[in-house]
């Protein structure tokens, strides 16, 4: 049975000798691809055709990479599940009752199910550790900067990072090398990443390693996710690490936050899906609101419709301040309270996600409850700070990821101890 893991199948050969000859890459269908089909996951983008490459699709392309298709995705990012695509949910291949996750679901189940050997994907609250830790694979959210997001049709500006989803950590980081580092196209990257070896890291050594747990990102965990992850963090410990508990207050504010910042950026950003610009047309009928309002009405579905109109109202003369003004409040907070932490602490640990993955429709009914599944993920993005997530055992058979977050730019830390916790 098909996991309906890509939405457009296509190999893209390279000619290129590289880090990646001979592998195969699903790229997440957010990342612009010149001449092949890019829709973020959306009746408004069905047709649509770049005429341009990302920088990290270049990057593929030079390292040798076949890509093998668009995979398939929450629409426009927005989404836990990969079920609010226009072109149909994504499968867990470990379980084909249950969601893989999202945004990022079609890039992870492809990797767990051998139908690519490497993938991209894009995290805005945790799209790409999500679906990593839901379908038993290991993604990275890399520090906001460090990779370019030149080629990626924006969601949240300020929220959102390109990364690798691979089946080990090694292989995982190895593909960050190659996408990593300064772009003259995109003004948010550093030189961090210009010359890593992040692969090299993947040590499993994590003799005299200071690990903080967040009590408030276990606290409401499933009892069999928080089981799977204290035995994760005593097998570290057996290997030279050693955790304790810290308290991160600012964390329980996080979601709410991060939900009116990503919405009201999205209400920006999505303004140009109008029909005339990018988007299905609208007709000719009517004045011009009416044609934009039935090319919004028929392209977008009701995720989309939801967060675009949320966003707005908070942004909207009269509520900024009451709203937008608060939650960029609520993360200079977080930021405030993850470097306090870090000044005790070499990484900070917890669930990536705090159940397990869900059955096929559970949560669609209930868009509360998937935003508040991101309670362990959105922390780290309003932070702009690297993480990974890395398979910790499972719970009634289904995987669960141990999220393991870092200093800024100190991808080398987290990578090493999430190979340890892989050995």
């Amino acid at each position: 049975m098909s996991l309906n893991a890509f939405i457009t199948k296509e190999t893209v050969e390279s000619d290129e000798d590289g880090p990646l000859s001979g592998k195969t890459i699903a790229v997440k269908d957010n990342i612009s691809t010149k001449g092949l089909r890019t829709t973020c996951g959306s009746a408004m983008l069905e047709d649509y055709v770049p005429p341009y490459d990302a920088t990290v699709v270049e990057l593929l392309k030079d390292a040798g990479a076949t890509i093998v298709g668009k995979a398939n995705m929450d629409e426009f990012g927005m989404g836990t599940t990969t079920e609010t695509s226009a072109f149909g949910p994504t499968k867990n291949p470990v379980d084909e009752s249950r969601v893989p996750g999202g945004s990022s679901g079609g890039s992870a189940a492809a990797v767990a199910a051998g139908e690519a050997d490497l993938a991209l994907g894009s995290d805005t609250g945790g799209s790409i550790r999500c679906p990593a830790a839901f379908c038993g694979v290991v993604g990275i959210k890399p520090t906001y900067g460090l990779v370019s997001r030149y080629g990626l049709v924006a969601y949240a500006n300020s929220l959102e990072q390109i990364g690798p989803i691979a089946p080990t950590v090694e292989e995982a980081a190895g593909l960050l090398d190659v996408i990593a580092g300064p772009d003259e196209r995109d003004g948010t990257t550093h030189d961090e990443g210009a010359d890593s070896d992040y692969a090299s890291a993947a040590t499993g050594d994590v003799d005299g390693l200071t690990i903080g747990v967040p009590t408030e990102l276990v606290e409401g965990a499933d009892e069999g996710v928080k089981e799977a992850f204290w035995a994760a963090l005593d097998e570290l410990e057996a290997q030279g690490a050693e955790y304790h508990e810290v308290s991160m207050p600012s964390v329980e504010k996080a979601v709410a936050a991060y939900y009116v910042i990503a919405m009201s950026e999205a209400s920006s950003n999505l303004a140009r899906f109008d029909g005339v610009r990018y988007g299905k047309s609208g007709g000719y009928e009517g004045n011009w609101n009416d044609a934009f309002a039935r090319a919004r009405e028929e392209g977008f579905g009701p995720e989309v419709k939801r967060r675009i109109l949320l966003g707005t109202y908070a942004l909207s003369a009269g509520y900024h301040d009451k709203y937008y003004a608060k939650a960029q409040d609520a993360r200079a907070w977080v930021k405030q309270d993850f470097d306090a932490a870090f000044e005790d602490v070499d990484v900070l640990a917890s669930p990536t996600m705090p159940v397990p993955p869900f059955k096929l429709g559970e949560s669609l009914d209930d868009p509360l409850q998937m935003y508040l599944a991101d309670a362990n993920t959105v922390p780290v993005n309003l932070a702009n700070l690297p993480a990974i997530s890395v398979p910790a055992g499972e719970t009634d058979g289904l995987p669960v990821g141990l999220q393991l977050i870092g200093p800024k730019f100190d991808e080398e830390t987290i990578i090493r101890a999430a190979s340890a916790v892989e050995n």
